[in-house]
């Protein structure tokens, strides 16, 4: 595209003073970088996104509150993580972590696996433990 036609729309990036790098053609036919605010479709995209992520904390946070899992999945979904990356940080395997959204898995957890959860997110292993704290 032309450096012109580079999209100026509005988004999220504008109102957070951010500007998106796009490579574009000179009058000289030379590709160069132009700074972009948003372009429309994208917008819609990543606000679709965002909703998504905004719909799974809060479907997982009534789970936890009413015993169908543990706060673990709660944050999981709060820090944007899934299961393999939520174990790989916490140096365990995928159906360990599973086990642990069970509340009867959760509630006899020792006390150095729940540090692993809470340094991972970065809480609070009262925190961890009380999804309302």
């Amino acid at each position: 595209m032309k450096e012109s036609e580079v999209p100026q729309d509005k988004s999220n990036l504008e109102s957070a003073s951010f500007r998106e790098l796009c490579y574009a053609v000179d009058e000289n036919g030379e590709y160069i970088t132009a700074n972009s605010t948003g372009w429309d479709p994208k917008t819609i995209a990543l606000n679709n996104a965002i909703e998504d992520i905004k719909e799974r904390i809060e479907n997982a946070k009534n789970k936890v509150l009413n015993g169908q899992t543990s706060p673990i999945e709660y944050y999981m979904e709060v820090h944007k993580m899934d299961l393999p990356i939520l174990a790989s940080y916490a140096g365990l395997w995928q159906w360990q972590a599973k086990r642990h959204f069970k509340p009867s898995v959760f509630r006899k957890l020792s006390t150095k696996t729940l540090c692993k959860y809470a340094e991972v997110f970065n809480i609070t292993v009262e925190q961890l433990q009380d999804i309302n704290k």
